[in-house]
């Protein structure tokens, strides 16, 4: 069971997350409230697994809120102006949900922390099959073994994989590698992170998966012959 609690300035809004975490048997609703700085005092003493907190409140702004949180927690906010969602990126957010809220949109949200609540909690049990990647302002769940290569472009990647999608994340190259499984994947260019599954032919100093050519850096040669085996 998930914990959560809901902060926003607007009691009507707070009875719709009560009625739609009630509908919901994995989220157990334990407080709402309507000022920030109280929310923020009993965080400091219950820390919880899920926050559910508006955007725009006249005392302190969603984002202050999450910005002056002391503990992870996972966040899904809720505002009826769509020109945060950028905000709600920076901040990792689980999700961004526009008001009004419907109960599909609802389920959506939550599922996506329930999912990420399940890989936090079974992390350090069992070799992982899959990654999240925060992506078009939500997490993105991606099987490892549907990972064809991953692009990195300036402070974005992209992320090609088997079903032709490219889902592009605003992130580093070290942040992905150190959530690769460093057995699977390994960096062969400035540019290039690849799974050794995938890997078709390599040419010189040239590796084809599928139709792509990917080169190996000068600097990552002796790394990539050493683990590939020539």
């Amino acid at each position: 069971m998930i914990k959560a609690i809901a902060i926003d300035d607007e009691p009507l809004a707070l009875k719709v997350i009560q009625t739609l975490c009630d509908k919901t048997d994995f989220i157990l609703l334990e407080k709402t409230f309507t000022q920030p700085t109280e929310a923020l005092k009993h965080l400091r003493k219950f820390p919880t697994d899920l926050i559910f907190v508006d955007k725009h409140m006249p005392s302190m702004t969603g984002i202050k809120l999450v910005e002056a949180l002391e503990q992870n927690t996972m966040v899904i906010f809720s505002t009826a102006f769509n020109e945060y969602a950028a905000k709600s990126y920076d901040l990792n957010a689980i999700d961004y949900l526009l008001k009004p809220i419907s109960q599909k949109r609802f389920e959506q949200a939550t599922q996506k922390a329930k999912e990420f609540y399940n890989y936090i909690q079974k992390k350090d049990q069992s070799i992982e099959k899959y990654i999240f990647i925060r992506a078009d302002f939500s997490l993105v769940k991606i099987a490892l073994t549907d990972i064809l290569y991953i692009e990195g472009l300036a402070d974005y990647l992209k992320i090609h994989t088997k079903d032709r999608k490219t889902i592009v994340a605003r992130m580093t190259m070290k942040d992905m590698l150190d959530k690769l499984p460093s057995n699977d994947f390994i960096r062969v260019h400035r540019s290039f992170i690849l799974p050794f599954s995938k890997i078709e032919i390599v040419r010189n100093k040239t590796i084809f998966i599928e139709n792509k050519e990917i080169p190996i850096g000068r600097t990552y040669v002796e790394e990539f012959n050493c683990r590939y085996g020539n």
